[in-house]
């Protein structure tokens, strides 16, 4: 309803503006001397006109323009700015961790340091505990092959012991004492009750 009132006012502007600006013209077209002022004031009329419609017309249409001008202008502001806080934020963070790079580097070469000394005692004591086992199992050797070359001398003089007594008995095992030898056999043979 409004809208219908102003349009009205600035149509009824708008002719009064045009039958002026006919009369000054006609005016102008006589060459008469009181038009040059009436000229003058039409000049004015015509000029608040225009200007009216002007801006009237950008009363019109540029609010939206800038209402979606300053919506996308503060909507970059606030995307800007949470960006802004987040890359301030993983500043902090980042400096947070090169403060602290230097203990945890410290703290990774103790650990290293640690551990490595730890490896090597393990290794040690492993190296201890097979060394044990070797020599362990280098006496159970030893006295393995220690009894095997006892009983095989013990074999191999029992050999030679009889192989000794055999050639001397048989050196002195003549028919004559081997027949006394068979007779003090059967001697005592006959002595003994079945």
């Amino acid at each position: 309803m409004m809208q219908r009132g102003g349009l009205r006012l600035w149509t009824s502007l708008l002719v009064l503006s045009l039958f002026t600006a006919a009369q000054a013209y006609a005016s102008e077209e006589s060459g008469g001397k009181p038009t040059d002022h009436a000229a003058e004031i039409f000049r004015w009329i015509n000029f608040a006109i225009l200007g009216g419609v002007l801006i009237w017309v950008f009363a019109k249409l540029l609010p939206p323009v800038f209402h979606r001008n300053a919506e996308r202008i503060s909507s970059a502001i606030t995307k800007a700015t949470a960006e802004k806080d987040d890359a301030d934020r993983r500043v902090r963070e980042a400096e947070s961790k090169l403060a602290h790079l230097e203990q945890e580097v410290a703290a990774l070469r103790a650990t290293a340091e640690r551990e490595s000394a730890a490896e090597g005692e393990r290794i040690r004591a492993l190296a201890q505990t097979d060394a044990k086992k070797v020599a362990v199992a280098a006496q159970a050797e030893i006295e393995a092959t220690e009894r095997a070359a006892r009983m095989e001398l013990k074999a191999l003089a029992a050999r030679l012991a009889v192989d000794g007594a055999e050639s001397l008995l048989a050196k002195q095992l003549t028919a004559a004492a081997q027949d006394s030898l068979m007779d003090a056999f059967v001697k005592s043979l006959e002595g003994r009750p079945n």
